[in-house]
């Protein structure tokens, strides 16, 4: 069995962000010559998240108000965490919604995904240099 690890960096400049990180993973899997295996995706952060789902704008926007709702950035002084320094409670219940990670196969060299399926990054409290592992395990 091979291995192969990769880790992709952002920067997202606002506080919250959708991205579209298919393309490099898809380029991720070229390189790591694996044909048949999974391919595992993992924000390396408690503010980020990873996830499927179709590239729509809509949705993105349906996203980001559902999750307002659920975790609102402010009061941020409603949040224990906050009471540390930090601003960005929020953040981490946003990360818990969408998820840390995803898997998925490998199947003849290809992601293999259901129709309009795409793997995206969700950033919660950008600002600052983020990393996502891309471990991909196969033959």
């Amino acid at each position: 069995m091979k291995s192969y690890r990769k880790e992709l960096w952002f920067n997202v400049p606002a506080r919250r962000g959708f991205i579209n990180i298919t393309p490099q993973v898809e380029e991720c899997l070229r390189q790591s010559a694996i044909a048949e295996g999974l391919v595992l995706v993992n924000a390396m952060h408690i503010t980020a998240a990873v996830f499927i789902n179709d590239d729509e704008k809509g949705l993105h926007h349906d996203y980001e108000v559902w999750l307002e709702k659920l975790a609102p950035h402010e009061p941020v002084e409603g949040y224990h965490h906050n009471r540390t320094g930090e601003d960005n409670a929020d953040a981490h219940m946003k990360r818990q919604v969408m998820g840390r990670e995803v898997v998925v196969a490998v199947t003849g060299g290809k992601l293999d995904f259901g129709p309009w399926e795409q793997i995206f990054y969700g950033e919660f409290d950008g600002r600052r240099k983020k990393r996502v592992l891309v471990k991909i395990i196969g033959e």
